[in-house]
């Protein structure tokens, strides 16, 4: 194999490695939050960048140590029936994953120094909390994913943390507070960001319900204890059903109760993609039908954050 095939390939392995399928769930929280603060008259165009930055990073992070763990602790078989993984299959060697998981949360850490600058104290404790649970995901003495608390760690920090902590920083930004605040300024945490987190927290959770659904075998041959494993198909099945369920009532939530103009049940729409992909979910147990369904619930995180976002920002 030739030194141009070899870095190819070689490129090809760390994209794999930082699933790019998983980058809605970076940027759906942050398209939500930044439509509601362009609702809101809060807009704040760098603040809203870096809060993406900082997402994404996060995300890619996670799934390296992700990547890692799961091979060293041998989560990660030949009999797995999930998307390639780099360190397992010996594409990288395990001390690079380590060593770019470790960079990658690094930079995350160094791209949130402007929103400790505009969020103050509360950005700094969120941020540095998301980064150690991201890392405790499959990593540390107590890893989340390995005990069932996975799709907690999703729910709260992929969703409802995202999602307020972009309306945050936004909101910070253009209070008068002035830089470095050691409190919440009023008016910067609401109850509106905080519905707008769920439906966001919901369809997130619901792709590793899918992730988990899928590997539930191999899991629980590795001593994994994922909520899928301790539920069992059926009430995993129920989860997702949920979660997802969750996401659609929230739109007429904000036009029912909170007297927002009906743009803002544009997500609606893709209520039949939804239930086409629930249907393969709650009916396959194998990768070839649920891989296929992890992506698809994916595209629906992105396609409903963007037809939220925009129907906060024209009501």
């Amino acid at each position: 194999m030739s030194t141009a095939e070899d870095e190819i390939s070689r490129t090809k392995a760390w994209v794999m490695a930082a699933r790019p399928q998983t980058m809605p769930a970076a940027a759906a929280p942050v398209i939500v939050g930044t439509g509601l603060a362009v609702h809101e008259g809060l807009f704040a165009p760098l603040p809203a960048l870096m809060a993406l930055v900082g997402a994404a990073l996060i995300q890619i992070g996670t799934n390296f140590a992700n990547d890692y763990y799961d091979a060293v602790k041998g989560a990660d078989t030949d009999d797995r029936d999930g998307f390639t993984r780099v360190t397992q299959s010996g594409l990288i060697p395990p001390e690079q994953v380590k060593l770019a998981t470790i960079v990658t949360f690094a930079l995350a850490i160094l791209s949130g120094t402007y929103l400790v600058y505009v969020g103050g104290l509360p950005i700094l404790v969120i941020g540095l909390v998301s980064v150690l649970c991201g890392w405790a995901y499959t990593g540390g003495p107590y890893p989340l994913g390995y005990h069932g608390l996975g799709d907690l760690f999703v729910f709260v920090f992929f969703g409802v943390v995202a999602v307020v902590g972009t309306f945050y920083v936004q909101a910070a930004a253009v209070a008068p507070v002035g830089p470095l605040p050691t409190t919440i300024p009023e008016g910067t945490v609401t109850r509106e960001a905080f519905l707008a987190s769920l439906p966001i927290a919901g369809i997130s959770t619901a792709i590793l319900v899918v992730n988990n659904v899928r590997d539930r075998e191999t899991d629980a041959a590795a001593g994994k204890r994922t909520l899928a494993v301790r539920l069992g198909y059926r009430l995993s099945r129920l989860e997702y059903l949920a979660m997802v369920g969750l996401a659609y009532v929230i739109p007429l939530w904000f036009w029912l109760v909170e007297g927002f103009g009906p743009g803002v049940l544009a997500p609606l729409v893709t209520l039949p993609y939804a239930a086409v992909v629930a249907r393969t979910v709650c009916t396959r147990t194998d990768g070839e039908a649920l891989n296929p369904a992890l992506e698809g619930t994916g595209k629906l995180l992105a396609l409903y954050a963007l037809l939220f976002a925009g129907g906060l920002v024209i009501v």
